[in-house]
């Protein structure tokens, strides 16, 4: 069996637990939490320059090879001029150093594409390909633009001629797909109306990873405004009949909140289930079933990962 993109962690659908939880309508208690942090990779390493790695992902090649796919830069700080995906590879997941590769893609700011950079990579597996999907920016923050590239290796990627996925606003980004019952979901950070408004997390659905319709909104969060806000890099672990989302930056720059729910197309500010101090958090199992959640970010150095702890124990 091969193991896809980020596992899908909410794909296991073959074993379904039940598990104690306060009724949505109460808070409830601490459901997960990280151990410490250790860094995996960092960019500057044979480089005359400070390199940074923000939003990012993992994959687990066919071949057993893991690999991680980032916003990269060098410091400071510069979002308008990320132009390129870092790629490193390793044997395994908690490798001390990963092994730097060629920038994975370069932003296409010619027509047709017209990117203005490259945010935020997400990696789905299917039917032989892996589709990476990401943020490529656009001439208005009001109609900004998800792309996907499609690669048979994780090396060579091609854009897709059905570009853009998703258009939407205020400088909508960091896109993470989820297989859901039998449909694909792409969520999202966007805000309320295009041209700003609430910080949101939306979602789209498909059926072929190519077409995305029936947009709504999973998460509103009281705060407004245009670029940035606390809903970024939004992230989705089901775990039995229970969804966590995973957002940020909550609480400081390095701060991810974990809101829980029942329903994987609504969660409610109330439903706090824990705090992770870390940045551009992303959720990944090893292949002996551990969990881990990484950070990253501006000035940090490169991208670190924890034990990620679950205390929503099931029923026996």
């Amino acid at each position: 069996m091969e193991w896809p993109s980020r596992f899908f962690l909410g794909l296991a659908a073959s074993v379904v637990f039940v598990f104690k939880i306060a009724a949505a309508e109460n808070p409830p208690q601490v459901l997960v939490e990280s151990g410490p942090f250790v860094k995996i990779y960092d960019p500057s390493i044979g480089e005359k320059e400070k390199w940074y790695i923000n939003d990012h992902c993992f994959v687990r090649g066919r071949d057993g090879t893991w690999h991680l796919f980032g916003i990269t830069h060098t410091e400071p700080a510069n979002p308008g001029d990320e132009i390129h995906f870092a790629h490193a590879t390793a044997t395994n997941l908690l490798q001390s150093q990963w092994t730097k590769q060629p920038f994975a893609l370069d932003a296409a700011r010619n027509p047709p594409w017209n990117e203005t950079h490259l945010w935020a990579p997400d990696i789905v597996f299917h039917d032989g390909l892996y589709y990476m999907y990401y943020s490529a920016g656009g001439a208005k923050g009001s109609a900004s633009k998800i792309h996907v590239a499609i690669s048979s290796d994780l090396k060579t990627w091609t854009r897709s001629p059905k570009n853009p996925m998703v258009v939407d606003g205020y400088d909508t980004r960091d896109p993470f797909i989820l297989r859901l019952k039998g449909k694909w979901v792409m969520y999202y950070t966007a805000t309320s109306k295009p041209e700003g408004g609430h910080h949101v997390v939306a979602c789209v659905t498909s059926d072929d990873l190519l077409t995305w319709t029936h947009r709504q909104i999973v998460f509103t969060d009281p705060s407004t405004g245009t670029f940035g806000g606390p809903t970024e890099s939004p992230f989705v672990v089901q775990r039995g009949d229970l969804f966590y989302l995973f957002i940020g930056p909550r609480g400081g720059y390095d701060g991810t909140d974990v809101f829980v729910s029942h329903d994987p197309m609504h969660w409610d500010i109330e439903n706090k289930a824990g705090h992770i101090k870390a940045h551009a958090a992303e959720v990944v199992q090893d292949t002996d079933g551990k969990w881990y959640i990484s950070r990253a970010g501006w000035g940090r150095g490169g991208v670190y990962l924890a034990p990620l702890i679950w205390k929503d124990t099931p029923e026996r």
